[in-house]
């Protein structure tokens, strides 16, 4: 179970594995396959996923900050930063 946001179409998480710096595997798998199905409360879809932009990334980590206020004393706890994942409709 991830946590998300909409952007339109998207769907955006974050690859973490807790704050533990290494990569989560569901994000290895999908950056080896990037296609990938995702069953949400309103139906399922077929998704491909991509790492954010540099543009994006910062976007979305804004957003991100809004649910969670402490997003940014966390994170320095992941040596490897955090990648921001986009999950386009296929």
């Amino acid at each position: 179970m991830l946590a998300y946001v909409e952007d339109g179409p998207n769907l955006v998480t974050m690859a973490m594995n807790g704050w533990d710096p290494a990569e989560p595997a569901w994000w290895l798998n999908l950056q080896a396959n990037p296609e990938a199905h995702v069953e949400l409360v309103d139906g399922d879809r077929d998704v491909i996923a991509r790492p954010a932009t540099e543009e994006e990334q910062h976007r979305f980590w804004q957003r991100w900050t809004d649910v969670n206020r402490k997003l940014d004393e966390f994170a320095v706890r992941r040596t490897n930063g955090t990648t921001v994942v986009i999950l386009e409709p296929a």
